[in-house]
């Protein structure tokens, strides 16, 4: 059964003051954490980039493999691992050292740190080509699962997609081996992927709807969806599971009254406002915000603060009594403590 949001027994919380790591290169759209504790993001011209944003002592640059020769340099600290010719948005870090790249041009990839190769993985779907790959996650088993935000808009115009409230985004299951497989059709804008501790389930983030939903991969339910937590207080966009087993969702934007009823209204409608909205391109607003949800789908934290230096948050990691929030429209990353009661 679905959760909805209830604003009348939740309180939204403040979200902890923000520190920000300022890159080279624009738009750091996922941020997620390694086996070593470091941070991977992918910018706007390509870059992968790997830093650590938690330096000690004298804030020197973190160890590890070195920047492969054949990529540009990175800003003071980074190093950066590929460049894969388009545009990384989710990324996904593999047990074997390797990283999962959903790029919006070039499909799903595989990112090789150690010498900077980009293999790309699948780069169509259902004889598609795969123009709109936002997030994934893979099983112990090494089956991926990804999302496809889009079947009609590109990156550059995912603001029709929402304003025209299309549905056709997918999730898309490969298999070792095996060739993709869309195994849920119809979502509202695709975006975040993340698995069940326990894998029983695989849950995409519907943008388009605010909520998130829910495929059975383990059990009685095993094949059938339902809806993991509905009616969020704003946009989810990319997710992540923390250590405790708590699913991260970033907001990229706070509810809008006007947008539920534009979702409500004729498909022409929808189309004339997208019309209007691609000349005049809004610039996000100042609040910045991100959800906690178990396992059952209760939000167990809605924090948010305006913040008119980082806008559009659209990833969210923790590590190590952190959180780390990455924005398709910032120049930097953000850092902020943990609240004290997620740490308890």
């Amino acid at each position: 059964m679905a959760n909805a949001y209830d604003k009348t027994s939740r309180m939204t919380e403040p979200l902890p003051p923000l520190r920000t790591v300022p890159l080279d290169g624009r738009g750091p759209e996922d941020v997620v954490v390694d086996s070593a504790g470091r941070v991977l993001t992918g910018l706007e011209d390509g870059r992968v980039l790997r830093l650590n944003p938690f330096p000690k002592g004298s804030g020197d640059a973190p160890t590890g493999t070195p920047t492969p020769p054949h990529a540009p340099a990175g800003p003071p600290g980074a190093e950066v691992i590929a460049r894969t010719g388009g545009r990384p948005l989710g990324l996904e870090p593999l047990p074997d050292g390797k990283v999962l790249v959903c790029d919006a041009r070039r499909g799903l990839l595989r990112v090789d740190p150690s010498d900077g190769t980009v293999r790309t993985l699948a780069d169509t779907v259902d004889g598609a080509p795969l123009r709109f790959c936002s997030n994934a996650a893979a099983a112990t088993d090494g089956t991926i699962y990804f999302s496809v935000s889009s079947r009609r808009y590109p990156l550059e115009d995912w603001l029709g997609d929402i304003l025209e409230h299309t549905g056709t985004g997918h999730l898309v299951r490969l298999r070792p081996g095996g060739e993709p497989e869309v195994v849920l059709d119809g979502l509202q804008f695709a975006n975040g992927v993340a698995l069940a501790p326990d894998e029983s389930y695989v849950t995409v983030a519907e943008t388009g709807s605010r909520r998130l939903t829910r495929l059975w991969l383990t059990g009685p339910q095993a094949g059938q969806h339902d809806i993991l937590a509905a009616d969020l207080p704003g946009y989810p966009d990319n997710m992540s599971r923390g250590p405790g087993g708590l699913f991260w969702v970033a907001l990229a934007g706070p509810r809008s009254t006007g947008l539920d009823r534009l979702h409500r209204a004729k498909p022409a409608l929808r189309h004339a406002a997208w019309s209007v909205a691609r000349r005049v391109r809004p610039r996000p607003g100042p609040l910045t915000g991100v959800l906690a949800v178990d396992s059952s789908g209760r939000i167990v934290h809605d924090l948010r603060r305006r913040s008119p230096d980082y806008r559009m948050v659209t990833s969210v990691c923790e590590h190590d009594g952190h959180l780390v929030l990455g924005s398709i429209h910032e120049h930097a990353l953000a850092v902020c403590e943990l609240p004290s009661a997620t740490r308890d």
